[in-house]
């Protein structure tokens, strides 16, 4: 996520966090740097101006000057002002109104509203523990609406049937009586998108926005389109009173252009990310933690976060109180493990969330097998429950129904029988109290040029 503006912005300020004395000389190299980085991450102008004025003042002000390393405290000050840029704080949907509470969802067709309405309702319904209906108001692609169908039974949200031949406004002053007998919590409507804005398009939505009253308009738009995104919110917020910004594919954006210029530009919050197609890839967006991963300080709160709501902790807790005893991690475990990280959203997302670890993420998502686990997980499910505890039986014949049950080759089986066994010798090493020596062997292994050709976690590279 935003690598390329990662990697210039930390090569930019590497060279001035070691002065002892800041002046307007020997700043404006790095000043000068930051604005070519912020540029070529499509940040708008009027942004990047204001941003670099900014810490140039505050740079060069009695803040700096009084500060016993001075290089830090401008490093400290990109970072605030990296924050502000983006919002300061991170601000959550106000649904504090008599149920339900309507969200309306706009934007351009291929944003990812519909997703992102699924992907909402899931949130709201598994961290805040409402009950949630959607619908679709975009008559004129039928397909939005079995989509919608489909993914509201994916995440468990009650659907309001809506079909082509209705109009907008009807189907929304119905859904809303739905949802009120249903004693639904709250109410997300999908829209209808255009592949460019046009008026009969923002006439019917701001119709809609009479009708339904909602207490949150939130305007969905693609990250990858860049500062286009700021601008097209923009307009939006121009015809409709938005309350918040979905940045959409914002894990195939490495440039940052938009999570940068559409605060700035429109005034409204950036409210959440959507980090990847699964229904469970909506993050609440926290600025202070954004402007930290852009500077290669990682985001370990989120992090932990992530692991609190997606770790399935009884299973977790089991296999601790397992090692501890001295029983054997067998290979139940090691699926229940690829689970547990595929939740997290698998290695390249974890190791982005931690400090300094930015380019080892990049390294990983490049030279790293990413269909390897989902073959590892599928040659584990065609082992039969006696395999799969005492591995050791897994030869010859055993091996050819395995790897033809699970579609996969010979040698596929062969490394995860490898690593396999490479993870039941450092458990072994943490039964009664041997974490401390795990860890220091772990510490020895240099960082990445010392892993003797793998990846993170032992898995190797292609």
């Amino acid at each position: 996520m935003f690598e390329s503006l990662s990697d210039r912005l930390s090569q930019s300020l590497r060279g001035i966090s070691g002065k002892a004395r800041l002046s307007e000389e020997n700043i404006q190299d790095t000043l000068r740097e930051v604005r070519m980085a912020l540029l070529e991450a499509d940040v708008a102008l009027p942004v990047v101006k204001d941003f670099v004025e900014a810490i140039k003042q505050r740079a060069l002000g009695q803040e700096v000057m009084k500060s016993l390393s001075p290089g830090q405290a401008f490093l400290k000050i990109v970072q605030s002002e990296l924050e502000e840029v983006m919002g300061a704080a991170n601000e959550g949907l106000d649904l504090a109104t008599k149920p339900p509470a309507v969200i309306l969802m706009a934007g351009l067709q291929g944003a990812g509203k519909t997703t992102s309405v699924a992907k909402l309702a899931k949130l709201l319904k598994e961290r805040d523990k409402k009950k949630v209906t959607v619908v679709s108001a975009d008559v004129y692609r039928p397909a939005a609406i079995k989509q919608l169908e489909t993914l509201a039974a994916e995440v468990g949200a009650d659907f309001f049937a809506s079909d082509a031949g209705q109009k907008p406004a009807d189907i929304v002053r119905r859904a809303i009586d739905h949802a009120r007998i249903q004693f639904s919590d709250v109410l997300i409507v999908d829209t209808a998108g255009r592949l460019a804005i046009d008026q009969d398009m923002m006439k019917e939505i701001a119709e809609l926005h009479k009708i339904a009253q909602p207490v949150e308009t939130l305007f969905v738009v693609d990250a990858m389109t860049g500062q286009d995104a700021a601008v097209t919110a923009k307009a939006f917020n121009d015809a409709l009173p938005l309350t918040g910004v979905i940045l959409t594919k914002v894990d195939a954006d490495t440039r940052g252009g938009a999570a940068l210029s559409v605060r700035a530009i429109t005034g409204k919050p950036i409210k959440f990310l959507g980090v990847g197609e699964k229904t469970a890839a909506l993050d609440p967006f926290h600025p202070d933690r954004m402007a930290s991963r852009i500077l290669g300080m990682g985001d370990v709160l989120s992090l932990i976060e992530e692991a609190e709501q997606k770790v399935d902790k009884e299973k977790a807790a089991k296999l601790a109180r397992k090692v501890k005893k001295g029983g054997k991690f067998d290979l139940e475990d090691f699926r229940d493990q690829l689970q547990q990280m595929n939740n997290m959203g698998g290695i390249t997302s974890m190791l982005d969330k931690l400090p300094g670890m930015g380019n080892l993420a990049q390294m990983a998502q490049q030279k790293l097998d990413t269909k390897m686990f989902s073959r590892m997980e599928a040659l584990i499910n065609s082992m039969t429950p006696r395999e799969r505890r005492n591995p050791e039986l897994i030869q010859g014949s055993r091996k050819r129904r395995i790897t033809q049950g699970s579609g996969t080759q010979v040698q596929d089986l062969n490394r995860l029988l490898k690593q396999h066994k490479q993870m039941q010798k450092m458990m072994k090493k943490m039964k009664g109290g041997g974490m401390e020596k795990m860890m220091r062997g772990l510490g020895g292994m240099g960082g990445p040029g010392g892993m003797g050709g793998a990846g993170p976690g032992g898995m190797p590279f292609r």
